[in-house]
């Protein structure tokens, strides 16, 4: 039996900014400003039913992904490489745009994408290293071993950026989780985005 949802649906609630509740649109206006996108995310409009629920994965969200020592690139390409490897369409989309919105971060070379970049010279080793090993956690999180931790350490990352490394591992296993139980689409908007 096909399990598929028809490209408008979603297994939980799609609720619009026009819809949500005032403290929801609060919600929602974070989330475009911290992002610095125009629109609602629909991974955030599927939770706009839930306040509760919409407030705590924004704020582990927020807090893991947008703040800390680690640059936002790397943790975007961390998301971005799980998410590929899991086969979630939806957060590799959108992580892989958000990564390559910030290309010019690692390199000036005129048409470098992060997302296509990952063997490339200008890509630091300290990046391939955070990539491979976070993957890994977020994968295999059971066969994560000192070795990992110390080339982390070696690749030059302090103890609180590997804490903070490892931390987007459970981060996008929740990212993964909700888009991929949701059943939600790439936002129309993001499909708008040249790649």
């Amino acid at each position: 039996m096909d399990q598929t949802l028809p490209e408008t649906q979603s297994r939980f609630k799609m609720v619009s900014y026009e819809q949500a509740s005032p403290q929801v649109q609060d919600i929602y206006d974070d989330t475009k400003k911290t992002l610095q996108l125009p629109f609602v995310l629909n991974w955030f409009k599927c939770q706009g039913d839930n306040e509760l629920l919409l407030k705590g994965n924004w704020s582990k969200l927020k807090n893991t992904l947008m703040e800390g020592q680690v640059p936002n690139v790397l943790k975007q390409l961390i998301i971005y490489n799980v998410s590929k490897e899991r086969g979630c369409n939806y957060c590799s989309h959108a992580h892989g745009i958000f990564a390559d919105s910030m290309s010019s971060m690692i390199s000036d070379d005129e048409g470098f994408r992060a997302t296509q970049s990952f063997n490339s010279p200008s890509m630091p080793v300290s990046y391939k290293t955070a990539i491979q090993v976070v993957t890994k956690a977020a994968l295999n999180h059971s066969q994560i071993s000192d070795e990992d931790f110390d080339k982390l350490e070696q690749a030059g990352f302090t103890p609180k950026e590997i804490q903070e490394l490892m931390a987007q591992a459970d981060l996008v296993n929740m990212l993964n989780t909700i888009a991929d139980v949701s059943g939600i689409k790439i936002d129309n908007e993001l499909l708008e985005t040249p790649q």
